[in-house]
C-alpha cells in the first residue's frame, strides 16, 4: 500500500468518525412518557422492542467508533504496518479496506475468528436445495 492509499483511507476513517459522532446516540424512550402509573398493555411490547433496538444501535455505534479510533492510531503510529492482517501479516486487499477501512484481518483470518466465536458467515450455497 502506498502513501496515497493510506491518506485516502485516513480521510475515509476521519469522515466515518465524524458521521458517527455527529449522529450521536439514539434516544431510549421511557416506558411511560406521560408520567402516569397506568400502562398501556398494547403499547408496552412495542416500546420495549424500540428500547432494545435503540440500545443495540448505540452499542454497535460505540463499537464502530472504537474500531475507527484503533485504525487511526495504527495508521498514525505504524503507517507502514497499516493494512497488514494482524494474524497472518499478509496485506489486506485494498478493496476490503475501501469498504471497511478499520479492518484488522484479511477475509480468511476474519473467517477463522468468526468460527472460533461460534458465528458463521452465510454462504450462497446455504440456500440452494
Amino acid at each position: 500500500m502506498n502513501a496515497a492509499d493510506r491518506e485516502r483511507l485516513r480521510q475515509q476513517l476521519e469522515q466515518l468518525k465524524h458521521e458517527l459522532v455527529s449522529a450521536g446516540d439514539e434516544a431510549i424512550e421511557p416506558n411511560r412518557a406521560d408520567g402516569s402509573t397506568r400502562t398501556d398493555e398494547d403499547a408496552q411490547p412495542l416500546n420495549e422492542m424500540n428500547q432494545v433496538i435503540a440500545s443495540r444501535r448505540n452499542r454497535m455505534r460505540a463499537g464502530s467508533l472504537q474500531q475507527i479510533e484503533a485504525a487511526l492510531v495504527r495508521l498514525h503510529h505504524e503507517p507502514e504496518e497499516f493494512g497488514l492482517c494482524l494474524e497472518c501479516e499478509e496485506e489486506i486487499p485494498i478493496k476490503r479496506l475501501e469498504l471497511m477501512p478499520y479492518a484488522e484481518y484479511c477475509v480468511q483470518c476474519q473467517g477463522k475468528r468468526d468460527e472460533a466465536r461460534g458465528g458463521r458467515r452465510s454462504n450462497l450455497r446455504d440456500y440452494v436445495e
